[in-house]
């Protein structure tokens, strides 16, 4: 082991009775549309107030959703998944698995509205910057201790 920390998620079977609103939740992910590098899974993205997800409480934002009414949802493109959940019924059963803490990778782009902050950047040039100069600093002041041969 290389000392990283690994958990292993949980799976559940939830059963959902769609409600007005339908099920209450919104989904990413696909083969078309990857919410996580290297991982076509579907994902849960927002839980809807007061929906039926909401209501039962186990569903999560990020759980990945690895079966509707035993289908599996591997390597389905993201229109196909939604078809899917279209098409499930009023009762409806998922098999979910729930989202880990120590997750190995990120979403390719954790922001919404699709932009990078400039921000990041910003900060980046700020720290190597303190750093040369600081690194300027102690090496100006450590030769002013040396004494000629």
């Amino acid at each position: 082991m290389n000392g990283s920390a690994i958990r292993t998620a949980a799976v559940l079977d939830i059963q959902l009775k769609r409600g007005p609103a339908g099920l209450g939740f919104n989904i990413v992910g696909g083969v078309d549309h990857q919410h996580l590098m290297n991982d076509t899974g579907i994902y849960v993205a927002k839980i809807k107030e007061n929906g039926a997800a909401a209501l039962d409480g186990r569903l999560q934002e990020g759980d990945k959703i690895l079966a509707i009414n035993g289908h599996k949802l591997e390597n389905l493109s993201h229109s196909a998944a939604v078809e899917l959940f279209r098409s499930a019924g009023e009762d409806v059963q998922l098999r979910v698995q729930q989202r880990s803490q120590f997750a190995a990778n990120g979403p390719v782009n954790p922001r919404a509205d699709g932009d990078s902050s400039p921000a990041v950047g910003v900060v980046a040039v700020g720290v190597v910057l303190a750093l040369a100069v600081m690194g300027l600093f102690l090496y100006k002041r450590h030769s002013s201790f040396r004494r000629p041969f």
